[in-house]
C-alpha cells in the first residue's frame, strides 16, 4: 500500500485539519495540492505544497471534477475520498438541496472509473459552534443556534436527531482510514447525535442563560422564510447575504427530514474504537463556559 497522500485544498478550513491530523500520524509523506506554492508555508503545515494550475480547468468545470479525472488518468493514483462530507447525497436530498446534485455527480463520476473510493459522512460540522474558543479552521456559518448572541431558530420540531462532529476527530478517523487495505463506498462518522432541543438545552447550560428562541414550522422553511439569527444579520466575508438566507432554510428542512439522522450499519467508530470523538457538551463547555 502507497504512502503517499495528496491532500487538495489541505490549508485551510476542513481540508487544514484532516492535513494536521495526517501528518500527525507520521506514517505518510503528505503533499498539499494548492495553487500557490511556498516553502515557508509548506513548513508551517509539515508538508510540501504541490501548486496546480485550475486555470487549466475549462470556463465553468468544476475543479473537483477535473481532480478526479486526472487522479483517473494518473497511474500513481489509486485512492480519492471527494470532498462531500456531512449528509449521504441521494437523489432525495438533491430535490431539497440543490448543491448535493454536483456532490452526487462527484460519486457517479468516480464510480466510472478505476479509482477506490469513499464518501465520508459525517454530519454537522461542531465547529460552527465553537470557534473561535476551540481550535477550528472551520468558520463562517450560524445554523439554528447562535452561541455567541444566545439565540436560537429551531427548524421544525426540535425533536430530530442531528450527528455533530468535530474536524479534528474526522481527520483522526481518515488518517485511520488510509491505513486499510479496503474501503467501503461510504464511511460513516458519528461524533454525537442528539435534536437541536437537546442541543439548546446543553447550549444554555454553558452559556448559563436562557436562550432568545424561535421555532421555524417545516411549512415556513419549504416557503424559504426562516427567523434570522443576530450572528447572521451583517455581511458574512464567508457566504454572501443571499447565499447564506437561502441556504438556512434549506438546511432546516434536511434537518427536520432526518437526513442528519443517520444509522448505518457499520461507521468508522466501531472500525476504529480507540478514536474517542468529543462530544458536544464538552466542546461547548470548553468553548463557551464563564463568557
Amino acid at each position: 500500500m502507497s504512502s503517499i497522500v495528496a491532500v487538495a485544498g489541505g490549508t485551510g478550513m476542513l481540508g487544514r485539519a484532516i492535513l494536521d491530523q495526517i501528518v500527525a500520524s507520521r506514517k505518510y509523506q503528505v503533499f498539499v495540492l494548492g495553487r500557490e506554492a511556498s516553502d515557508a508555508k509548506s513548513k508551517e503545515l509539515g508538508a510540501k505544497i504541490i501548486a496546480i494550475d485550475y486555470s487549466n480547468v475549462s470556463p465553468g468545470a468544476d475543479p473537483e471534477m477535473a481532480l478526479i479525472k486526472a487522479a483517473d488518468k494518473s497511474s500513481a493514483t489509486k485512492r480519492y475520498i471527494p470532498s462531500l462530507w456531512r449528509i449521504k447525497h441521494t437523489p432525495e436530498a438533491v430535490k431539497i438541496f440543490g448543491l448535493a446534485e454536483q456532490k452526487l455527480a462527484y460519486l457517479n463520476a468516480l464510480e466510472k472509473t478505476s479509482l477506490e473510493y469513499t464518501a465520508v459522512i459525517n454530519g454537522m460540522f461542531t465547529d460552527y459552534y465553537v470557534e473561535p474558543h476551540v481550535k477550528s479552521y472551520i468558520t463562517g456559518m450560524t445554523l439554528a443556534v447562535d452561541m455567541k448572541h444566545k439565540a436560537a431558530a429551531i427548524p421544525g420540531s426540535g425533536n430530530v436527531p442531528v450527528v455533530f462532529t468535530y474536524s479534528f476527530d474526522i481527520g483522526n478517523f481518515i488518517a485511520a482510514l488510509l491505513s486499510q487495505s479496503s474501503w467501503e463506498k461510504e464511511s460513516y462518522i458519528i461524533g454525537d447525535k442528539m435534536t437541536w432541543n437537546e442541543f439548546l438545552a446543553i447550549a444554555e447550560e454553558a452559556r448559563g442563560a436562557k436562550f432568545d428562541t424561535t421555532y421555524d414550522s417545516l411549512d415556513k422553511l419549504k416557503s424559504f422564510q426562516v427567523t434570522e439569527l443576530p450572528a447572521n444579520a451583517p455581511e458574512n466575508p464567508y457566504f454572501p447575504k443571499q447565499m447564506l438566507q437561502a441556504m438556512c432554510p434549506v438546511f432546516g428542512i434536511i434537518f427536520e427530514e432526518g437526513h442528519f439522522d443517520f444509522k448505518p450499519e457499520k461507521t468508522l467508530n466501531d472500525q476504529f474504537p480507540e478514536i474517542k470523538p468529543r462530544k458536544v457538551k464538552d466542546l461547548l463547555e470548553e468553548a463557551w463556559k464563564g463568557k
